[in-house]
């Protein structure tokens, strides 16, 4: 990699921050937010258990690598998700050592970017989250911004131009020692099935610093777009544009990709990438669709609910109702909480009954169904434990 571009000033940058990412207090702060999020064992097949199991030894000697600069991130494991369209999506799960030296460094990093960092983009920072931003989308759609753009970055996470990267992290960066762990991460590389692939280019989605750099990354967008006057919002990669003319929105469609495509590297899907008049046919964004006057879950996301529900309560299962009852609940809570907020009243109780359908053709097996409508009413399924979607959103009531 070229040497990075010192850009600014040294008066405008953090010195003599790698002690910080070393100290001991900060890396046991890392360990236990490692230990929080849980996750499964890299490629050197050590798990969070066994790693807690030599907990101050391990401490100690990344502490050692890193004082003496012989501190060598592994590759990354690659693991493919299921996507909503049924494609996949690649992660890359570091060893639990790297994520602890990830959450590290940015326990020191994050502080100095978020005093950069826009209101506009609400992605994995501290004191916001995804309903706000879908509350300030509405909000700027009943103030009269109703055409949007509807912006789609092709595989963002993969694409991040690691030279780019670094540049925007020395703007505010000059410890060379941080800058140089940093780069490491970057080009640790992936194991592939047993089949090593270099990186030379992207940031792999499940590293601890990954959401951070991302953010760095786009921060050059949402500083270029206010600069130019548009009212915009980022979720990470997801980005809507506000604007109150069709043609004001085609003009800022074409503004966003001469900085994304010809300032970060970066490609806009023309199959995804849209403008949408918002009060019209609504808004698609972070799971939920509207378009001021009302908010729902999108029709993908109830699919997929509706999915992962199907496949808990198949009836090839060598287990008793109770059993599925519990596998079920954190799946109902999760989603539940997360959509109650919007105009889902009714939604809630046609997903209820499809729970409760369920669970009976589960119970019934080779039974008949009149026999198990009778044996398991509704409130029988709530006494044995079953969370019910209406329930969640009447405790919280909101809109609807």
């Amino acid at each position: 990699m070229k040497k990075w571009n010192q850009r600014y000033h040294d008066k405008f940058k953090k010195h003599s921050l790698i002690d910080q990412v070393w100290n001991e207090k900060n890396l046991e702060n890392a360990w236990k937010r490692v230990k929080e999020n849980k996750g499964s064992a890299g490629i050197d097949r050590v798990t969070i258990q066994e790693f807690e199991h030599n907990l101050p030894q391990n401490l100690t000697e990344i502490q050692r690598l890193l004082k003496e600069k012989r501190y060598t991130p592994k590759p990354v494991k690659r693991v493919l998700i299921p996507k909503d369209n049924g494609k996949m999506r690649p992660l890359g799960i570091p060893t639990v050592r790297d994520r602890v030296v990830q959450q590290a460094l940015k326990n020191v990093l994050e502080p100095i970017f978020e005093e950069t960092f826009l209101p506009q983009s609400h992605g994995y920072r501290p004191n916001t989250n995804a309903h706000e931003a879908v509350r300030k989308a509405e909000e700027y759609l009943e103030s009269g911004y109703h055409w949007i753009v509807d912006a789609d970055i092709k595989g963002f996470f993969d694409h991040v131009d690691h030279q780019i990267l670094m540049d925007l992290v020395c703007e505010k960066v000059s410890d060379g020692r941080v800058l140089s762990l940093i780069e490491l991460f970057l080009v640790s590389g992936i194991m592939n099935e047993g089949v090593f692939e270099a990186s030379t280019e992207g940031t792999p989605q499940g590293g601890n610093l990954s959401p951070l750099l991302a953010n760095v990354y786009l921060h050059h967008f949402d500083r270029k777009m206010t600069e130019l006057g548009y009212l915009h919002l980022r979720y990470a990669d997801d980005i809507l544009i506000f604007c109150t003319y069709k043609w004001e929105a085609e003009d800022a469609l074409k503004r966003a990709k001469e900085i994304l495509e010809g300032e970060l590297n970066l490609t806009l899907s023309p199959e995804k990438t849209k403008i949408v008049q918002g009060r019209k046919k609504g808004v698609e964004f972070l799971g939920f669709h509207f378009n001021g006057r009302w908010r729902r879950p999108k029709p993908k996301a109830v699919k997929k609910f509706k999915a992962e529900i199907k496949l808990r309560t198949r009836r090839q299962q060598p287990r008793n109702l109770e059993s599925v009852i519990a596998s079920i609940n954190p799946v109902i809570m999760g989603w539940g909480y997360y959509f109650k907020d919007g105009t889902v009243k009714k939604l809630f109780e046609e997903l209820d009954g499809y729970i409760r359908g369920r669970l009976r053709s589960f119970k019934a097996k080779k039974r008949t169904w009149r026999i198990i409508l009778y044996t398991l009413p509704k409130p029988e399924l709530e006494k044995m434990g079953l969370v019910s979607l209406s329930a969640l959103k009447t405790s919280f009531p909101a809109k609807g």
